[in-house]
């Protein structure tokens, strides 16, 4: 054995021997024997040395080829390249995700916008290559297979309900009549308004469970030439809809949802089949076919919905659940309806982890192109079967339209490891003092295991002997001192032998609960990579952990299987250590909560740019700060803050000689607490010349800060409604 015969040796030095215990007939060890061991030191694979490495490499070890494809990939100083355009992108295009970064997060004083960190950066030039996409693919594919209607999708608005992406859906798919889906009163009323400046023609689905207001709102959205579909969830809706209607004089435009019976078996498929949560059974949707009728009505049945689960695996699924619709579609029509578009709601897979695997909740065995190619193909056969005439069809594919056009940036502030300490600073004086017969007798044990190369044994023996000295310190036979001498001498020994888990924990200034809340709460995987020094190897591996005060604050499963990832070393390396959470673009800010406090991060939107710096950054807006996530828990920071500026003035008046400026000098800090961010504040990123309290952290004047005059900030948000009065520098 390497090492390990000589930490042993020494320890040996300082151990009498136990009574009736002897070694060979000696209580000394001999000279410490050589071994040599494939094991690294830092966990991670040595095959290709670091002066070999290079961004391609790093390209592979993270799979940014695979889920990254066309939007993301590794430039040659070793960054995260952004292609705004997808494969279109040309080189001098591509946007450094570290430049956005630093332009967004370095104080204003060096020329950044102060940001504090997290940080979502968005991509509006990705979203439209997105809509772009999806549409294109539905394009190609009716006119490959000679399909008589036409694609017309919407957005459901429940995937990120953030004002500027919705406005620039509606603006960028305004060309193909683009719309949106609402599922909530709040959701109908920002879609109707987004919708006023988009396409006449552009559905606004209005899907969920309703009440009277619900559905007035989407009658009188119509009023409003919108061109508002009702679909009924639940078979009780259709009176409501037939009396409001008659009360409004408005004729409704009314869908039905459809409960099929192909059924998705993945983690996302509990809503379909026939025990699904939303939807009409056969039974229930000839029953409303027949009261349509009764009133003169069944011309305002027009459209057919379903939904079998978002992250539909294959294509096979995909066409059987669309071909089971089309056969429902059919019959409406011969029946009576007025039928004219289908809905196939959502399903639109995303590939998370690069696999294309159909046996994953995170992957896709699909693209865009066979996507519609398999949705045309499966409604046009039952159709021309029928001999009906094609429908239009609409999709719901939120999470395939916004999940690559936003990044999570967070900064690791620090690292801890399991490494043992070296020998020199166990304090081996101390393991001869106060030990048991039987922790000697182990102690001897290990020793004799180690001469003979037996790992195991002494993998054993070092276990049964720490547990001895484990329950001697908790009896009061043992102090801090021995037990530490013997931890570290165990920690030694376990490392050197390779079995000892070297992974790092790596804390990041950020809140899994508020930020990546599906991995919390569903075990959703999400690419995260280092954003930069992917031109250098990493050399350990890592978990990361969260600032909240809660066990489940970690990352510790990661795509393609693993439990660490790759990382590199915080120390001798100056500036900050950026990583992104990837295709989190859906769903991830709506859900967030407050654990903890920690409020949502802040957020700039990115365009490319042909200026020098490839990009412009237009809008920018700081996180929630402590006043304002206190407010949502009906806290009155006002109100705090006077209590808290009264005690201060009270407290230096009876120490303080000063107390006027003294008090005013407390006030103003406890004024910056309730402005400030509630993630903690890199020393890294402020101003030399700033000023610093006593826990280190830095202020800049809230007259130094302004959002607006850097030559790729292109509108100003100086003059809205968010409180900018001291940043973080």
């Amino acid at each position: 054995m390497p090492a390990l015969a000589c930490f042993v040796d020494a320890a040996a030095a300082v151990l009498p021997p136990p009574s009736g215990y002897a070694l060979a007939g000696d209580s000394t060890l001999p000279p410490p024997l050589t071994f040599t061991t494939t094991t690294t030191t830092d966990g991670v694979d040595d095959s290709d040395s670091g002066s070999n490495w290079s961004p391609s490499l790093s390209s592979k070890l993270f799979k940014i080829d695979g889920w990254g494809f066309p939007y993301f990939g590794v430039n040659n100083a070793g960054d995260i390249a952004v292609r705004p355009h997808g494969s279109a992108t040309m080189s001098h295009q591509e946007i450094d995700l570290l430049k956005v970064v630093k332009k967004a997060s370095d104080p204003k004083c060096c020329g950044g916008l102060g940001l504090q960190l997290p940080l979502v950066v968005r991509f509006p030039d990705v979203l439209k290559n997105r809509l772009e996409s999806i549409q294109g693919a539905f394009d190609g594919a009716i006119q490959s297979q000679g399909y008589e209607s036409h694609y017309q999708g919407v957005y459901p608005v429940k995937c990120n309900q953030d004002r500027f992406v919705v406005e620039d859906i509606v603006e960028f798919g305004s060309g193909f009549r683009f719309g949106l889906e609402a599922g909530s009163k709040p959701e109908l009323l920002l879609a109707m308004s987004c919708l006023c400046k988009g396409n006449r023609e552009a559905f606004l689905i209005c899907n969920g469970f309703k009440d009277s207001e619900y559905i007035s709102l989407a009658l009188v959205a119509r009023k409003l030439a919108l061109n508002s579909v009702i679909v009924l969830e639940q078979e009780e809706e259709l009176d409501m809809v037939v009396e409001i209607s008659n009360k409004l004089c408005i004729r409704p435009v009314i869908g039905v949802r459809a409960k099929l019976r192909t059924k998705h078996s993945g983690h996302f498929g509990s809503t379909s089949g026939d025990k699904g949560k939303f939807g009409l059974t056969t039974i229930q949707i000839l029953r409303v076919v027949k009261k349509l009728e009764q009133l003169d009505m069944l011309d305002c049945l027009q459209l057919l919905h379903f939904h079998i689960g978002s992250q539909i695996p294959t294509t096979e699924l995909l066409a059987d659940g669309v071909g089971e619709a089309a056969q429902i579609y059919c019959e409406l029509l011969r029946l009576g309806a007025q039928m004219r578009v289908l809905d196939i709601g959502g399903g639109l897979g995303i590939d998370y982890d690069g696999s294309k695997s159909s046996d994953s909740d995170i992957s896709v065995a699909y693209g865009l192109e066979e996507y519609a190619a398999a949705v045309v193909h499966a409604v046009k056969y039952v159709c021309d079967r029928r001999n009906v005439k094609h429908p239009v069809i609409c999709s719901e594919s939120g999470r395939a339209i916004v999940s690559h056009h936003s990044v999570l940036i967070f900064e690791a502030i620090g690292a801890s490891s399991n490494k043992a300490p070296s020998l020199s600073s166990i304090g081996l004086q101390y393991l001869g003092e106060g030990l048991s017969e039987e922790a000697l007798a182990d102690y001897q044990n290990i020793s004799a295991a180690t001469l003979r190369g037996e790992h195991e044994a002494c993998l054993l023996y070092t276990d049964q002997f720490k547990k001895r000295c484990v329950e001697q310190f908790k009896q009061g036979t043992l102090g801090i001192e021995q037990l530490a001498a013997v931890d570290g001498l165990c920690d030694l020994i376990t490392e050197t032998i390779g079995a000892k888990d070297l992974v790092k924990k790596y804390h990041m200034n950020l809140s899994v609960f508020t930020s990546i809340p599906d991995f919390w709460s569903i075990d959703q995987l999400f690419p995260i990579v280092p954003i930069h020094r992917l031109d250098e190897k990493p050399t350990v591996r890592g978990i990361l952990s969260d600032l909240t005060c809660d066990s489940d604050g970690k990352i510790d499963k990661f795509i393609g299987g693993e439990s660490s990832l790759p990382l590199h070393e915080l120390e001798g390396h100056s500036g900050g250590y950026y990583l992104g959470m990837f295709l989190g673009g859906a769903y991830e800010e709506a859900l967030g909560g407050l654990h903890n406090l920690f409020g949502g991060p802040s957020v700039v939107r990115v365009l490319q740019s042909d200026g020098p710096h490839g990009f412009a950054v237009t809008r920018a807006v700081s996180g929630p700060s402590c006043a304002d996530v206190l407010r949502v828990m009906q806290h009155e920071p006002q109100l705090m803050f006077e209590t808290l500026k009264h005690r201060a003035l009270e407290f230096c008046e009876q120490h303080d000689d000063d107390s006027v400026v003294n008090a005013a000098g407390l006030a103003n800090s406890l004024a910056r607490s309730f402005d400030n961010m509630p993630y903690l504040v890199s020393s890294s990123t402020c101003c030399l010349n700033a000023l610093t309290n006593n826990d280190g952290f830095y202020y800049c004047s809230g007259d130094d800060f302004s959002a607006a005059d850097s030559a790729s900030v292109v509108t100003s948000v100086a003059g809205e409604d968010e409180h900018w009065n001291y940043c973080c520098a």
